[in-house]
């Protein structure tokens, strides 16, 4: 199915087209390109922006192809508590840091002083203690660095007209003791108020997310997934509705091992989208939220298809 990414009309067709359009287009017209991995890709730089509604508990899980719905909610804990150590989710049988913490990884971008899964300060130390000097996985950070996910929380609560509402995950002083720098390098929170007419209705939640380098095939429908569960947790414990994810891409690319795969992909129609409700009430501390709170419910896509990572 060929989509000309002209005539999407986002407004009225399943948001999942403009996925689809960008995959599209890639295909069709992106540079061919050398990349870090050695796989080879084609790619496209700054196309227009991906936007998802999240309103009504709206979740953009991907539906041409199943999505590992599990290993996001757990990466994105494990992102949340600022953990740093790949084993903690390998443990559970989420494997997709388990290339990027293994012993020959690591030495070859000269950490072999790292023990394997200790991944550096990547996400979740710059969420959670952005400044801090980095020991290892195991250390304390307890009250170090930044806590830059606390205070999103609290500028949305007490200041929500505020243009400084970011999280970032780059920080150059630290990006050589990084197993991977940060593709998904920041992100923005607005808060649309109510108007004077209404004001017993909630505050709406909106996040704008740019990602430096996007795999398309595999990364990208884990990172919407993410960052729509991150603003939907967000929005849940500052008493405001989750409303819009936005989604700017750098280099997008598609990895030239990944083109059949895709092309099956794009032969699929979208279904609905799920939504998400939590499985308890009470829930006021992001760090509270265990796996077992995420019920997605309406799930129906099309079956898995596979797509090897390049590291």
């Amino acid at each position: 199915m060929t989509i000309d990414i002209q005539h999407v009309h986002h407004d009225t067709e399943h948001d999942e087209h403009q996925y689809l359009s960008l995959i599209r287009r890639v295909l069709d017209t992106g540079d061919v390109r050398p990349d870090r991995t050695g796989t080879g890709t084609l790619s496209l730089f700054a196309p227009p922006s991906l936007r998802f509604s999240l309103a009504n508990s709206t979740l953009p899980l991907l539906t041409t192809k199943r999505t590992f719905t599990r290993g996001i909610i757990e990466e994105l804990l494990w992102f949340i508590h600022g953990s740093t150590d790949s084993t903690h989710l390998s443990k559970k049988g989420v494997k997709i840091w388990d290339g990027n913490g293994s012993r020959a990884f690591l030495d070859g971008r000269g950490l072999a002083h790292r023990r394997e899964g200790d991944l550096g300060p990547v996400y979740g130390f710059q969420w959670r203690h952005f400044g801090a000097e980095y020991v290892d996985c195991n250390a304390d950070y307890t009250g170090q660095g930044v806590d830059q996910l606390r205070e999103c929380i609290r500028k949305i609560k007490e200041d929500p007209t505020d243009r400084r509402i970011i999280l970032s995950a780059w920080n150059p002083k630290d990006i050589p003791q990084m197993a991977l720098p940060p593709c998904h390098m920041i992100c923005q929170f607005y808060v649309h108020l109510p108007p004077p007419s209404s004001p017993t209705s909630k505050p709406k939640l909106s996040c704008l997310m740019y990602q430096r380098s996007a795999d398309l095939g595999l990364g990208i429908p884990f990172n919407i997934a993410s960052y729509a569960l991150l603003t939907h947790m967000i929005a849940h414990v500052t008493g405001t509705e989750a409303h819009e994810l936005v989604i700017q891409l750098g280099d997008a690319h598609v990895y030239r091992d990944h083109v059949d795969a895709l092309e099956e992909q794009l032969a699929r129609a979208p279904r609905q989208f799920p939504t998400l409700r939590w499985a308890r009430g009470g829930i006021d501390d992001i760090e509270e939220f265990v796996y077992s709170d995420f019920v997605v419910d309406g799930y129906e896509p099309h079956p898995p298809i596979a797509m090897k990572m390049s590291v």
